[in-house]
This record gives C-alpha cells, sequence and structure tokens, in this order.
C-alpha cells in the first residue's frame, strides 16, 4: 500500500497524496504538461532538469516505460499524477513506471488533483515545490530554490560519435545542452554523420572538425546565465550553418544581441499550434520551454520566422546573411506531432548550399 506524502507548494498550499516511485524528498520548480502520451519522453528529457513536472492527462504509465524510446538521461527532480497504472499493457513496456521511478531515484506522489495544480500555476505562475512525507514548519528553503547551473547536468561529459545512416552527406557537430535523442536520429537519417560534443566546447574545437553545420540543442534553466555558451556561438555565427532549437534558439538570439524573458508558466505539451509567417500555414507543435525570445529586440537583426498561434510569443528566427534559423518548438519531437520535421531538410539544403559555394 501506497504510503502518504503531501505536496508542498511555495505559497504554504499543501495537497495530500500517495507516494510512488523514489522515496525521499524532491524540491524543484513546479511544471505542467498537457500531453495526452509521450510520458518516456517527458520523463527522459534533459531539459527538465531541476523541475517537478505534473502530468495533467489522469492515468500515466498505461503502456509501461520503453528503453528505446528514452531521449536521455532522466534530469526530472520530481513526478506528479493524478493516477498511475500499475498494470501496463504493451507488447513492446519493459517496466511499470513505479519501479522505473525507483530506479532512476526520482520521488513521484499520485493522488492529488493535478487539475487544481494546473489551474494554479496557470492563474500565478510557476512555482516552487516539495515532495515530502511531512509539511515543513519553515518554508524558507523552498521559497528561496532556483533553477541555476544546469547545463553540466544535463549534457555528455565527452564527445560522442553518431555515424550516418546509409551513405554520409554531412558531418555536423551537436552541440549538448541538454539534447533529445531523436535530433541525432533525424540528422542520422539524412545522412549526416553527428559529433556530439559537451556544452562547454570553444568554437575554436567546435570550427577545428571540419563539420559542415552546427546544432544548437534544447536544455535547461535560464538561457541568460549562459554567458560562455553564447560567446561561442558568437564565434560561429556566420562562418558556418547553424541550427538551433528550443534553448539553443535562446542562445543564438542572445548572442545576436537579442533579449529572453521568463514566461509566466510555459508552454510544455504537444498541441501548440504554431504560424510559419512567411507562408502563413499553421502547424501543430510539441514544446518544452519556460522562457521566450523577445522578437522586438531582434528587430533589424533577425526575421520572426515562426509565432505562437495562442499568444504570439516568438516560436522561430532566421538570420538572413548569418546561415542560421532557429525555432523554438521540437521539429523531432517524438512521440510526435511531425509536422515540422521538414525543417531538418532545409537545414540539409542551407548546408549543401554552403558546400556548393565553397567549392
Amino acid at each position: 500500500m501506497n504510503k502518504k506524502a503531501y505536496l508542498i507548494l511555495a505559497d504554504g498550499t499543501v495537497f495530500e497524496g500517495k507516494r510512488f516511485g523514489a522515496t525521499h524528498e524532491a524540491m524543484g520548480e513546479l511544471v505542467f504538461t498537457t500531453g495526452m502520451g509521450g510520458y518516456i519522453e517527458t520523463l527522459t528529457d534533459p531539459s527538465f532538469a531541476g523541475q517537478i513536472v505534473i502530468q495533467t492527462f489522469p492515468m500515466i504509465g498505461n503502456y509501461g516505460m520503453i528503453t528505446q524510446d528514452y531521449e536521455g538521461i532522466p534530469r526530472v527532480k520530481g513526478y506528479v499524477v493524478r493516477e498511475y497504472c500499475e498494470i501496463p499493457s504493451n507488447f513492446r513496456s519493459e517496466n511499470d513506471i513505479d519501479s522505473w521511478l525507483k530506479e532512476q531515484g526520482i520521488p513521484g506522489i499520485c493522488g492529488v488533483d493535478t487539475r487544481e495544480l494546473t489551474r494554479i500555476i496557470r492563474s500565478q505562475g510557476v512555482i516552487n515545490a516539495l515532495i515530502s512525507d511531512h509539511v515543513p514548519a519553515n518554508l524558507d528553503e523552498l521559497k528561496n530554490f532556483k533553477v541555476e547551473n544546469v547545463l553540466k547536468e544535463a549534457s555528455c561529459a565527452n564527445p560522442e560519435f553518431h555515424p550516418a545512416q546509409g551513405e554520409k552527406r554531412f558531418h555536423v557537430a551537436l552541440l549538448d545542452y541538454g539534447a533529445k535523442r531523436n535530433i541525432i536520429r533525424c540528422l542520422q537519417q539524412r545522412g549526416c554523420d553527428v559529433t556530439v560534443l559537451p556544452y562547454d566546447t570553444s568554437a575554436s574545437e567546435i570550427l577545428a572538425l571540419g563539420i559542415d553545420g552546427v546544432m544548437l540543442s534544447n536544455g535547461p534553466g535560464d538561457p541568460a546565465e549562459n554567458t560562455y555558451s553564447i560567446r561561442q556561438i558568437q564565434e560561429i555565427v556566420g562562418k558556418i550553418p547553424v541550427f538551433g532549437i528550443c534553448l539553443g534558439h535562446q542562445l543564438m538570439a542572445l548572442a545576436m544581441g537579442g533579449k529572453t524573458y521568463k514566461m509566466k508558466f510555459g508552454h510544455r505539451g504537444v498541441n501548440q499550434p504554431v504560424k510559419d509567417m512567411t507562408t502563413g500555414k499553421t502547424y501543430v507543435t510539441t514544446q518544452n520551454h519556460g522562457y521566450a525570445v523577445d522578437q522586438e529586440s531582434l528587430k533589424g537583426i533577425g526575421t520572426l520566422r515562426f509565432a505562437n498561434v495562442n499568444d504570439g510569443t516568438c516560436e522561430g528566427m532566421s538570420y538572413p546573411g548569418k546561415k542560421a534559423m532557429t525555432v523554438q518548438f521540437h521539429p523531432e519531437a517524438c512521440a510526435g506531432p511531425h509536422d515540422t520535421m521538414f525543417l531538418f531538410d532545409e537545414f540539409m539544403k542551407m548546408m549543401e548550399e554552403e558546400t556548393h559555394a565553397a567549392g
């Protein structure tokens, strides 16, 4: 029988529930994600470093845990669900979610009103929270918690090489700020050798590899605190084609002299509508971010390519004359949607044109 547990918010609000997963305390920034599926990808997305994740969909774990679907090493601090499935039913399932969370050392709490929690965050904004067996008398530590300096935690420690599938066309360096594995797969499928590099690799080391293009990956935390990474991007821009996703999009904007800001509760889910400003088409996208690019700060520097249909926020920029494009959403998203996968093909075209120009 699951032990009683509490989810304590920094404003003093307390939700009573039941333990599942690991049994130690977890403190983090409480955020919600709206996907009906894809919980495996959520739990293994390094971009959730420092955060406790609420699943708004009421039943989680139906199809178990599947190693092949992992996006990276799990960095989520805690997990909140209305109900979890104890006996998953799927021919690919290797483990149930409770056992998996225990193995990974991730505390969870179930039996809480996730709908009410989501309402609180949508009303007040993201808030710190604690999963614990008791309610502390003093909440100062919880109130003062910040997600800081998480790139090192989310990134790889050493370079990794992944060969192209089929005939090699290009060699791409992927700066790993917390990269999802499907970014690598999407590049491999298009004939790219992929060298994954730690977040703190210098621009000179990157360019010395003789690569055809650079991918700036997704990742966690406040983009503005990553001053070293921003300086390295400044030294790369204009010299070689660059494609940035999520945090990579934000870091590129900062490198180009733009600004970023923290959103009230961010975009996390698989149903965010994004309009392509060049064609007028709207795509459904997967997103996971709590910061956004201030498009006004890039006037005269970059061109707004994509905008969020719900709130008008910047979802993608192109930088004329700089061989660079970036998007806030995830074109490589698993378990989908796949509406914007064509952006990888645009990146291939950028590298092809650069190769022809150099030849």
